[in-house]
């Protein structure tokens, strides 16, 4: 993944959360002058409508009006950020142009979804970029990034369970889990990742390790692995004791904040594997 280029004129795709928000704030302060933003209802904060330059408000599947909002203002290159709740892709109600690209696919994912929308916007001018332009600088580094320094057991857990998430997302199955003294407490799955590392703190009662990594194909334009404030939040009130994250393939969202409450919840962030 390399440095954000120089971009006079972006297209947002927002889904819900503080991540299309930041990424929106980067990318005007690296010299973007114009934005066009597509949102999502009851999925894109509002905030991010004072960012923005024009918007478009869509329901999930309205492949066909996303297109021509790009097309209309000559929108050549866009990203996606922010997640949409995972339900919805599962009751799209889609315009004619998606259930065209939806009867195609043999399996249907947030992968296969995504990545067949975006070849569509390449079809139609739009290249789809990687989700972490102009948010490099906040990927996490390998080795300690913040919190109280681990012990050898912890360490050897922060190794396991980088082993057994990295087979897991190989799988497809998910990309977080939960371990503590060599056993694993929690499988991230459907739920998602706060959902996995509240069931696995509770089974280990205080003390557990959560690691998250990224899958061996990942494609960057539309899934990324993501640490943020609410993944704190959520491990301090679950009995978290480490996180380990994928070095420079996971995304510290709100970076300062997710350092702070690291420190004031006497977490340990590590980036994973660690340097030799």
């Amino acid at each position: 993944m390399s440095a954000a280029p120089s971009i006079a004129h972006l297209g947002l795709i927002a889904g819900k959360g503080i991540y299309p928000v930041l990424l929106a704030r980067a990318a005007r302060a690296a010299g973007v002058k114009r934005l066009s933003l597509i949102a999502f209802d009851a999925e894109t904060d509002p905030a991010l409508r004072d960012l923005a330059d024009e918007v478009e408000t869509l329901r999930v599947g309205q492949l066909g009006a996303l297109i021509s909002f790009f097309r209309k203002h000559g929108v050549r290159q866009a990203v996606m950020a922010g997640q949409i709740t995972p339900g919805r892709l599962f009751d799209l109600k889609p315009d004619l142009k998606a259930f065209l690209l939806l009867a195609k696919l043999r399996e249907r994912n947030a992968e296969t979804i995504f990545g067949a929308v975006a070849d569509e916007l390449a079809k139609a001018g739009t290249e789809l970029l990687p989700a972490t332009t102009f948010l490099e600088e906040c990927l996490a580094p390998a080795g300690p990034i913040a919190g109280p320094k681990l012990k050898r057991s912890q360490l050897e857990d922060a190794a396991f369970g980088f082993r057994i998430a990295k087979e897991m997302a190989r799988l497809d199955v998910g990309q977080s889990v939960v371990v503590k003294r060599g056993t694993v407490l929690a499988v991230e799955a459907f739920e998602g990742t706060d959902a996995a590392l509240q069931r696995g703190g509770e089974l280990g009662r205080g003390g557990s390790t959560l690691v998250k990594v990224s899958k061996p194909n990942q494609d960057f334009r539309f899934d990324v692995p993501v640490i943020g404030p609410r993944t704190l939040e959520g491990a301090s009130a679950s009995g978290i004791a480490v996180i380990g994250c994928e070095a420079g393939r996971t995304l510290l969202l709100d970076r300062d904040r997710v350092l702070a409450l690291a420190g004031e919840r006497k977490i340990t962030l590590i980036g994973l594997p660690l340097p030799e």
